[in-house]
């Protein structure tokens, strides 16, 4: 990609990712996002964020570019690097990354994801618009945003355009069992925003403009 010394065009690069978001809590106390990126800067990935029950924030990433790129727009307690393995079960999902093994069972589409589908995509994910829309959806749904930044000077824009609810989980972490599916509250602090406390899979296209977006 071509360098410029522009001052307005470095801060007009962005970089998009799209593919779907998962969201869970769990009666041990865990509370899980799992990012499953079909398009991205990093191509196909799947990383996995985790509120532990004594609060402390862990991410894990595929590898070592993903790492530092996530660990740098949003805020973590301790970062790894581990094996992640997703695949589509006839049910739902099922996840292997290092210390955690999940089992989601993913039902049908939910009345806010019929909703977002009315908003045709290129406005749905289009910053000017999340921009807009971002007061509203903090009042709608407790910890949510569309846009907003975690730090490190960079700007974060969330385009849902669909949601399908996750109704079981099951699973462990470091070999103990995570109990059952709770709402993902309180909200989790990765970012400037959570996920909705009710516990689902959202389609969604992130957008990240800032200091080491867009550069080789």
């Amino acid at each position: 990609m071509a360098r410029t010394s522009s001052r307005r065009d470095r801060s007009a690069r962005e970089e998009r990712f799209r593919g779907r978001i998962l969201g869970v809590g769990t009666t041990s106390g865990h509370r899980i996002v799992v990012g499953m990126w079909q398009d991205s800067p990093f191509r196909h990935f799947t990383d996995v964020f985790v509120e532990l029950p004594d609060g402390s924030s862990l991410l894990l990433a595929p590898d070592e570019l993903v790492e530092r790129y996530v660990s740098s727009t949003y805020r973590f307690d301790a970062t790894r690097v581990v094996d992640v393995h997703l695949v589509r079960t006839t049910r739902g999902l099922e996840l292997d990354a290092g210390p955690l093994h999940l089992e989601v069972t993913v039902g049908a589409i939910t009345l806010l994801g019929r909703l977002l589908r009315l908003v045709p995509r290129r406005i749905a994910t289009d910053p000017r618009w999340l921009a807009i829309v971002d007061p509203v959806a903090r009042l709608l749904v407790r910890g949510a945003g569309t846009a907003g930044s975690a730090g490190g000077g960079r700007r974060e824009y969330y385009g849902v355009t669909g949601a399908h609810a996750v109704t079981a989980v099951t699973g462990t972490w470091d070999g103990a069992d995570l109990g059952t599916l709770t709402p993902l509250d309180p909200p989790v602090r990765f970012g400037f925003a959570s996920m909705p406390a009710t516990p689902q899979v959202v389609d969604v296209e992130t957008v990240i403009r800032g200091p080491g977006v867009g550069t080789d």
